[in-house]
């Protein structure tokens, strides 16, 4: 039986709550001060405190910031009878589980047989609350959470035999000068690769710096990565070094390389091969020695079809290639990933030593993921956000999915690379009717996940598409993914 410790200085509330609250099948037990309650909270075993906003002119907000210190998995539901947004914020602020709004006009008449809809509401709300709490006793924290303490900063985690071969890549590449290209989704890690492989090298010591590609106007690049002499172009009024000058004797890293249009490209061809640059409007060569890592998200092997990346570019950067594989590659790892998010952003977010369930961990590892680690890590933000500081369970973690937007498909995710390489083939003659071909691969993949998410249960997957089970059956069947007689 749940058992709901109340807080409230008005008699005659405090008997309807606790004779109501008891017709419901809670224990409950009653105390009229804010001292009162607290020496009971700390004494005994409840799994709910309700207390009220205002007692005796104090207030219970001072109460859950001291509950929460002693206990922080007790859950604390405040009472107020003005439901504004100031008591909102500072209830939330200062941990409260939830607030519930008393309502204007009581009933007195307890001889009834029916519960008042505030009630219910009330007993659903403190039920939800003490499930929360005990949701901490069927909890195993992540086993990279064995610690509270933050990270100087983000690092790679996998255990995976994936993420073992690229850890392994690095260590082969780290040493030596050669060029790097890593490759990989968006959201996979990237720029982590290139810091490590930066950290391992016999440049640790000199200058690191990024340039994200993609980010910087087409016109502006070239003199972003070579600089600029004064009077070059309009709004040149000094000479400006550019990030090639300023990476002298360390690395620099050109993340969305694929995304540098065909001139700049030819440009850093010839500062790959004769380690020498020019800024804009300059006539000297400027001798660098730099390590050059590069990263895409796109197929550059389709883009040197289609004539958007340069062959002998792309054999320049490939000395070594690193893959980063997708994060739905690799669902062992997603325990370990959620554990340090959990620890990295819990404090930040108000959370001490966050917990979540095994059952949320599943949840967490049965997802698409088509933003990657990058989508993880801000659906784990969302769920602490969410939990305020209680144990994190399969229905936190659902909120948290449907309020992120999921992204749109981008050039960067295996499907545009699949729409991709179908029109340069269209282009060139070897397919025809390219749209059908796509909706049939679509089908294919949205029937086959969707009856393998749904453990062959097809009048669940049925559901979750918003189609009758006949016609579930009959793409099955067409389709070939052995539809079970279910």
């Amino acid at each position: 039986m749940t058992r709901v410790l109340v807080i409230e200085d008005e008699k005659s509330f405090a008997t309807l709550l606790k004779q109501s609250l008891e017709k419901e099948q809670l224990c409950v037990e009653v105390a009229a001060r804010l001292d009162e309650g607290l020496a009971l909270a700390q004494g005994g075993s409840f799994d709910v405190v309700l207390t009220d906003l205002y007692l005796a002119g104090r207030s219970a907000l001072e109460l859950t910031s001291r509950l929460r210190a002693l206990n922080p998995h007790l859950p604390v539901i405040i009472m107020t009878a003005k439901h504004t947004t100031e008591t909102a914020i500072e209830a939330t602020k200062c941990g409260a589980y939830d607030y519930f709004a008393k309502p204007d006009v009581f009933d007195f008449d307890l001889r009834s047989q029916r519960s008042w809809p505030w009630v219910l509401q009330l007993v659903e709300m403190i039920e939800k609350a003490a499930e929360s709490k005990r949701l901490t006793a069927k909890v195993r924290l992540p086993q990279d959470t064995a610690t509270s303490e933050a990270e100087p900063g983000d690092r790679m985690i996998g255990k995976s035999r994936a993420m073992q071969e690229v850890f392994k890549a690095i260590g082969r590449a780290a040493a030596s000068d050669i060029t790097i290209l890593i490759r990989g989704e968006t959201g996979t890690g990237k720029e982590l690769v290139a810091r490590a492989l930066y950290s391992h090298s016999a440049r640790a010591g000199q200058p690191f710096i990024v340039v994200n590609c993609a980010a910087i106007p087409e016109n502006l690049l070239e003199s972003e990565l070579f600089g600029h002499e004064q009077g070059a172009f309009t709004g040149a009024n000094a000479r400006r070094i550019g990030r090639f000058e300023q990476a002298d004797h360390g690395t620099i890293f050109l993340d969305e390389i694929g995304d540098m249009n065909l001139s700049l490209q030819q440009k850093l061809l010839r500062v790959l091969q004769e380690k020498m640059i020019e800024r804009v409007g300059g006539k000297e060569p400027i001798a660098v020695d730099v390590r050059v890592m590069a990263a895409t998200h796109r197929n550059l092997e389709l883009a040197i079809q289609a004539q958007e990346f340069r062959e002998d570019l792309y054999f320049r950067l490939n000395v070594s290639a690193i893959k980063l594989p997708a994060l739905g590659e690799r669902p062992e790892d997603i325990p370990d990933l959620t554990g340090y998010f959990l620890r990295r952003h819990g404090a930040e977010l108000g959370a001490v030593n966050p917990l979540i369930t095994p059952d949320a961990i599943e949840l967490l590892q049965q997802q698409p993921w088509p933003g990657n680690v990058r989508h993880l890590r801000n659906v784990v933000r969302k769920s602490l956000l969410l939990a305020r500081g209680y144990a994190i369970g399969p229905e936190v973690v659902r909120e948290a999915l449907a309020q992120m937007v999921p992204p749109r498909p981008t050039v960067d995710q295996s499907f545009a690379e699949y729409v991709r390489e179908i029109l340069v083939r269209a282009r060139s003659g070897e397919l025809e009717n390219v749209q059908a071909t796509l909706t049939e691969m679509v089908d294919r993949e949205l029937y086959a996940q969707a009856i393998q998410r749904a453990k062959g249960d097809q009048s669940k997957a049925a559901r979750w598409l918003g189609i009758s089970r006949p016609t579930m059956l009959e793409k099955l069947t067409k389709f070939g993914l052995h539809p079970t007689s279910r």
